[in-house]
C-alpha cells in the first residue's frame, strides 16, 4: 500500500485520540510527538515537520477543536487538513494552451523512469481527456532511449517523432512542434536527457530547449523511493529552469513517502501526476485531499468509483446486473467479472482504498495471489458449456475430469463450487432486500 510504513505509524497514533470525549493540551502534545517522528522516519524534510507539526499543534489546543462535541474527531480533522495543504491543498491540473499545441518538457535524472513516464502520460492524455499527443525522442545521449520511446509508442498506438541521434535535440524539439502544428496534435511531449547527476552541459542544453519550444510545461520526473534527494533534486531543477510540476515514479513501492510530503513545501513545485505501478496505464492525476485521507486510513472512495469507470465496461456491468436480478449468473460470467476487476489494479491496493480498510483484520498481510486467481480460471475454463450455465449437473465424476483437465485437485473443484453457490444466494438475498426496499424508497446503490 501507498506510503505504508508513515501510515501504519499515523493510524496507529489518531487511533489512541479517535474516541476521546475529552482532549487535553497533554493528550495533544502527546500525539504530536508521535507524529513527528513518524515523518520523520518518513524521511519528511526537518523543517517541513516542524512546521507542520507546530501548525497543527496551535489548532489542536484552539476554540474549534476544545469547545467542540467531539474533540478527538476534531483534532483528526485537523491533521488531514494540514496533511492535504502540506501536499498542495487542491489538485493541480495539468495546462491547457489557448494555441494548441500545448508542449510539456519532460526533464530529470536517469533511471527515474522520465521515458516511461513520457509513454504513461500520452496515454493517460489520449484516454482521460481525450487529447491528441505526439512523443518527441530528443533523448540522443542514453543507449537505446529513441527505441525504448518507439516501441512505448507502438504498444500505445500514439505517433513518436525521431531523427536519429545525429540531429541536436534542440533542432528535434523545434522541427517537432512544426509537425504538431501542421498535423494539429493537442499535445507535444518532449523526452529529454537525464544524467545521472545534475551538471552544467544538461542544464544548458535544457536551456536552450526551453528558449526555442516556450513549454507551457516541464515537468520534473522524480524517483518517490529516493526521498530527501528528490527535494534537493527539484531545487537543483527548478532554480535553473522553473518547473511548473513534479510527477512521482513508483509510489506503489517501498517508499517512505518523504518526497511527496516534502517537494510542495519546500520548492513550491506541485505534484500533479504518480506512478503507481510499471504498467502503461497505471499513472493518475495527484489529489492531495485524498492521498491525506489514504494515509490516514479514511480511504480513498472517489478514485476507487474513476478507476472503475475508466476500466469497466458499462455495457456489460448492466447485463452482469439484469442476470444477478434473475439469477442467470453463470462461471461465464463469473470469469468475465473477474477478467474486469484485475484490469483495475492489484486487489490489495483496491481494497485499501475503502473507507476503514485499515481496521480489518489480516488486511495488511493480505496478498492476492496471481497463482489462485489463475487456477480459478483453469478450474472453470475446463468445464463444459452446460457444467457452466448449470453447476448442479457436476458430480463426482465430473469434478475429477474437470480437476484432472485444470491440473488442481478435486478440493479446489469442490471449493470453487460452494464459493460460487454462496455467490449467487448472496445475490439472491441482495434482489430480494432491494425489492423490498423499492416499496419503502430505498435502494441498493448498484441495483
Amino acid at each position: 500500500m501507498v506510503f505504508e510504513g508513515l501510515a501504519d505509524r499515523l493510524q496507529q497514533t489518531i487511533q489512541r485520540i479517535r474516541g476521546k470525549g475529552k482532549v487535553t493540551e497533554e493528550d495533544v502534545n502527546e500525539m504530536m510527538r508521535e507524529v513527528r517522528l513518524a515523518l520523520l522516519e518518513a524521511d519528511v524534510n526537518f523543517k517541513v515537520v516542524k512546521d507542520f507539526v507546530k501548525r497543527v499543534k496551535e489548532r489542536a489546543v484552539g476554540q474549534e477543536v476544545m469547545k467542540s462535541l467531539t474533540p478527538g474527531q476534531q483534532v483528526i480533522k485537523v491533521v488531514q487538513e494540514e496533511l492535504t495543504e502540506l501536499m498542495g491543498g487542491t489538485q493541480s491540473k495539468i495546462a491547457v494552451s489557448n494555441r494548441p499545441p500545448t508542449v510539456i518538457m519532460m526533464v530529470g535524472l536517469q533511471g527515474a523512469g522520465k521515458t516511461t513516464t513520457t509513454g504513461k502520460l500520452s496515454n493517460l492524455l489520449r484516454k482521460k481527456y481525450n487529447r491528441k499527443p505526439l512523443l518527441v525522442a530528443a533523448d540522443i545521449y542514453r543507449p537505446a532511449a529513441i527505441k525504448q520511446l518507439e516501441t512505448l509508442g507502438k504498444q500505445l498506438n500514439i505517433p513518436v517523432f525521431s531523427l536519429g541521434d545525429q540531429v541536436s535535440p534542440v533542432e528535434i524539439a523545434k522541427q517537432a512542434i512544426e509537425k504538431a502544428k501542421e498535423e494539429h496534435y493537442d499535445y507535444v511531449l518532449i523526452d529529454t536527457a537525464g544524467r545521472l547527476h545534475i551538471d552544467e552541459a544538461l542544464m544548458n542544453e535544457l536551456k536552450e530547449m526551453k528558449e526555442i519550444s516556450n513549454p507551457d510545461e516541464i515537468f520534473l520526473v522524480v524517483d518517490a523511493m529516493t526521498g530527501q534527494d528528490a527535494v534537493n533534486v527539484a531545487q537543483s531543477f527548478n532554480e535553473q529552469l522553473g518547473v511548473t510540476g513534479a510527477i512521482l515514479t513508483k509510489l506503489d513501492g517501498d517508499t517512505r513517502g518523504g518526497a511527496a510530503l516534502s517537494i510542495k513545501a519546500v520548492t513550491n513545485i506541485p505534484i500533479k501526476f504518480v506512478g503507481m505501478g510499471e504498467k502503461l496505464d497505471q499513472l493518475e492525476d495527484f489529489h492531495p485531499e485524498r492521498m491525506a485521507s489514504r494515509i490516514l486510513g479514511m480511504g480513498d472512495v472517489l478514485t476507487l468509483i474513476e478507476k472503475a469507470q475508466a476500466t469497466v465496461d458499462q455495457e456489460k456491468a448492466k447485463e452482469l446486473e439484469e442476470k444477478m436480478r434473475t439469477m442467470t449468473f453463470t462461471f461465464d460470467d463469473f470469469l468475465e467479472q473477474l477478467a474486469q476487476v484485475r484490469k483495475l489494479g492489484p486487489l490489495d491496493e483496491l481494497i485499501s482504498m475503502l473507507p476503514g480498510a485499515n481496521k480489518i483484520k489480516g488486511l495488511k498481510d493480505l496478498k492476492i495471489d496471481e497463482k489462485q486467481i489463475k487456477h480459478v480460471e483453469a478450474i472453470i475454463q475446463s468445464m463444459t458449456k452446460e457444467e457452466k450455465i448449470h453447476p448442479e449437473i457436476i458430480n463426482a465424476s465430473r469434478k475429477k475430469r474437470i480437476a484432472k483437465g485444470s491440473g488442481r485437485p478435486v478440493q479446489e473443484v469442490n471449493r470453487l463450487l460452494k464459493q460460487f453457490e454462496d455467490m449467487k444466494k448472496m445475490f439472491k438475498q441482495m434482489t430480494s432486500m432491494n425489492m423490498k426496499g423499492k416499496k419503502k424508497g430505498f435502494k441498493f446503490p448498484f441495483m
